[in-house]
């Protein structure tokens, strides 16, 4: 009798592992999705972090380094039978850009979205609306009304077209940064767009002594800013960005068309406030403000 009934719930974990076995897939099995980025950096683990809590549960990837696609993507993706290509950062994305149309492209870890006419191509950008500071300011720091804002013009285009309370000033390189710093005077903030053409270590230190010397506060685009003197940044989750990488990959599985998909800024966003900073200047920060804040530089 005993033996009868191992018998049978042998044969019951045997074709549930079977079962099992054809969800999961194996080291030869082909990918559902390719994702192409360097794995080394921080920001990719945390987006592919965030794009495996989003995917379908049994949805199977295989990640690539840049340096191992160039020229060969297409033929990798025939290899995989893969149905979505994912790319984090240019290199990535140049290569993707030339596959055909029929395979779903969606792309990350870009400043601004690429100027591409290529179909069924999406993807999110990681610039800081300027909307994102001036509600910030409006709504917890109204001290602070009007917000000079520099970039360079796609930038402006692109991140500062829905912003009423900021004045825009392009620049071009970090030289015209620094001259176009210095002659500000009539604003209650600064607010720096990131290019690292622009935003150079030279340009930043000039723009913290224009800061301090004039008592308005940068508004910066990164921790370090903060760190470094800027009264406040807000910096992209990139978990959270992962998690809509992963909601239009999943449509893309789906058969959706991802180029009918507008590529569109993060949705969600880390406050990083300097009270030292604040304090220097007579800004005060409300109280609901510093606990929003992920980290408080005193």
């Amino acid at each position: 009798m005993k033996a009868r009934m191992n018998k049978r719930i042998t044969a019951k974990i045997f074709i549930f592992l079977s079962l099992l076995a054809g969800f999961f897939p194996s080291p030869g099995k082909a990918a559902e999705i390719v994702i192409v980025a360097d794995t080394q950096l921080r920001p990719v683990e945390e987006i592919i972090s965030g794009i495996r809590k989003t995917l379908p549960l049994f949805a199977s990837i295989e990640i690539y380094a840049p340096a191992d696609v160039k020229g060969r993507l297409n033929e990798i993706v025939g290899q995989e039978k893969a149905k979505v290509v994912i790319t984090l950062g240019h290199t990535a994305l140049d290569e993707a850009l030339k596959l055909p149309p029929t395979i779903p492209v969606i792309y990350d870890l870009v400043v601004l979205p690429p100027a591409t006419t290529r179909p069924n191509t999406t993807g999110f950008y990681l610039a800081t609306p300027t909307e994102k500071y001036t509600s910030l300011m409006r709504d917890h720091l109204n001290s602070i009304k009007r917000i000079a804002v520099l970039g360079s013009s796609a930038q402006l285009h692109v991140l500062a077209s829905d912003a009423p309370q900021a004045t825009v000033y392009s620049v071009n390189d970090s030289v015209d940064f620094v001259k176009t710093v210095n002659r500000l005077e009539t604003t209650d903030a600064v607010l720096l767009l990131p290019d690292t053409t622009v935003l150079t270590a030279t340009a930043m230190n000039e723009a913290y002594l224009f800061s301090f010397r004039k008592g308005i506060p940068l508004l910066g685009v990164s921790e370090r800013n903060v760190r470094e003197g800027a009264l406040a940044a807000l910096v992209v989750d990139m978990v959270h960005v992962g998690r809509m990488i992963g909601e239009s990959a999943t449509k893309a599985l789906d058969g959706i068309d991802v180029g009918k998909i507008k590529p569109t800024p993060p949705a969600k966003f880390d406050l990083f406030l300097n009270t030292s900073t604040a304090m220097k200047m007579g800004i005060r920060i409300p109280d609901e403000v510093l606990a929003m804040a992920k980290r408080v530089y005193p």
